[in-house]
């Protein structure tokens, strides 16, 4: 899966997010809302060269273990596991 098509998918998750919140009283006050930015969403991979010290093993455990959030993509073993970035560095941030 290519960055292009992550981006693709999480631009729609959050337009359909956005769709899903909004409310009647909430349009009517806002003036001129700024769109909020995408997440960065890395792969294992990309989370273990983004962390000097960080194996992709690593990142995975905390994953299973519920210290990361993560989204999956695909179905079954071909499916990419996608982690928040900015959620990734806050928790690394605060365990060390």
């Amino acid at each position: 899966m290519t960055r292009r098509e992550k981006n693709t998918i999480i631009a729609r998750l959050n337009d359909w997010l956005e769709r899903e919140l909004v409310t009647e009283d909430d349009s009517a006050e806002q003036t001129a809302p700024t769109p909020p930015q995408p997440p960065e969403m890395l792969t294992l991979k990309e989370c273990a060269e983004a962390v000097k010290g960080l194996s992709e093993h690593t990142v995975r455990q905390l994953v299973q273990q519920g210290k990361v959030p993560c989204i999956r993509t695909g179905a079954g073993k071909n499916g990419k596991i996608l982690v928040n970035k900015a959620a990734l560095l806050a928790y690394l941030g605060g365990a060390a």
